[in-house]
């Protein structure tokens, strides 16, 4: 099963106010999206980290916290993410870091960017784009909202998503549609509940 998650921000304490987040310490919050992670979570899942994983500028901290989250865990760099550039840092933690990375979930192309963009490869032909960097704010000025989707923590109950769990959000929100496929040809079918 592969999961999706963003700005977490774990250690990060001026992120609490910042987005209002129900935690009076970083050790709570922490503590918080360590368990909920891991409740989600099993040990030969993959999680896809789309930035802003953790302050640290030491890289001890951020590799602890690795440590202790299950899964096989890959990272599109945030613009919090300084933790990499530190010796430090045990790059063993994670498979791989990207700025910017395309997969292949159960079918779907997902294009995985930590800034939200307006535009993306395969776009019209129902590839999603998953992003974090605005945390709970909405993208109210953007011409086409359908199949992009915030996976950061501040809007998905502080844990990881999966892609079905993203495409029955969009569905709800009337911003989802996707490819059906008419014998050889590939057809765009809006799909806007």
């Amino acid at each position: 099963m592969k999961y999706y998650i963003a700005d977490t921000h774990f250690n990060h304490k001026n992120i609490i106010q910042y987005e209002n987040r129900p935690f009076k310490t970083t050790e709570e919050m922490d503590a918080f999206m360590i368990e909920q992670w891991n409740k989600t979570v099993n040990p030969k899942d993959e999680v896809f980290i789309i930035g802003d994983f953790c302050f640290d500028n030491s890289g001890v901290y951020a590799t602890r916290i690795l440590h202790k989250l299950n899964g096989k865990k890959f990272l599109v760099k945030g613009n919090h993410d300084s933790f990499l550039k530190n010796k430090n840092f045990d790059q063993t933690q994670l498979t791989w870091v990207k700025e910017y990375a395309e997969i292949n979930d159960e079918g779907t192309r997902v294009i995985l960017f930590h800034y939200p963009i307006a535009s993306w490869n395969a776009k019209h032909y129902g590839a999603i784009h998953l992003y974090g960097h605005i945390h709970s704010h909405e993208l109210t000025d953007a011409p086409d909202l359908t199949n992009c989707y915030n996976v950061g923590v501040d809007v998905n109950n502080f844990k990881p998503v999966t892609l079905n769990e993203i495409k029955q959000k969009l569905k709800e929100q009337g911003k989802y549609w996707e490819v059906k496929k008419d014998g050889q040809k590939n057809i765009l079918k809006n799909q806007r509940l």
